[in-house]
């Protein structure tokens, strides 16, 4: 889980990396889970909050 400060330390163009490696993991995470193999079920909430921290971030500073 990351923490909102940790992520606004960090530049627009490393946030908009961050969003990317979360997206690709919660796909992997879905698809686990469709099969079957899912063995961190709680990292799927994890996961989308953590998106969902850095969609809002990303939403104020483009409104500052």
């Amino acid at each position: 889980m990351t923490k909102i400060a940790d992520l606004r330390a960090k530049t627009p163009d490393q946030l908009q990396e961050e969003l990317l490696s979360l997206k690709k993991e919660q796909f992997n995470l879905r698809f686990q889970a469709a099969t079957g193999q899912a063995e961190k079920t709680h990292r799927v909430g994890e996961v989308r909050k953590d998106i969902a921290r850095i969609k809002t971030l990303q939403r104020q500073q483009r409104q500052a």
